[in-house]
């Protein structure tokens, strides 16, 4: 593996990233509280080993401009800015979440697992948009 291909491995850690939430959130709906755990607790990693590879590709590549204009652009950099703002905000609440979960504060864990979930799920969706727009189009 190259860095050439860690934008792409980004966007799949992603994408697996996604899958592993909705995957959790219905576990959870279920009542299948250790599958629930287990589907979460790999998101948790998934989310981890796509900023380590994040930062390793930034680290030696820099910024990537995004190519297009007019309002396709306009559309690349709102999804953009929705994207790194919720980044930065989803790493406390994420950390939160689970170890509330952890330590067993379930109602919790519940309470703010409402406001997580949607905005990891923004997070990881808008990551795999950003891939495509930024080294698809």
């Amino acid at each position: 593996m190259t860095t050439r291909d860690l934008p792409t491995l980004n966007a799949a850690l992603n994408a697996t990233c996604l899958f592993l939430l909705l995957a959790g959130w219905a576990l959870v709906r279920r009542g299948r509280r250790d599958a629930h755990r287990a589907a979460m607790l790999a998101a948790l990693l998934t989310s981890a080993a796509f900023l380590a590879s994040y930062l390793a590709y930034h680290f030696q590549v820099g910024s990537v401009r995004f190519a297009g204009q007019g309002a396709i652009r306009t559309v690349y950099l709102a999804v953009l800015l929705s994207h790194t703002v919720l980044a930065a905000v989803i790493v406390p609440l994420v950390l939160v979440t689970v170890v509330r979960a952890l330590r067993g504060r379930y109602d919790a864990h519940r309470a703010i697992a409402r406001r997580t979930l949607p905005l990891w799920l923004w997070v990881s969706a808008s990551g795999v948009v950003v891939y495509w727009m930024l080294y698809r189009m």
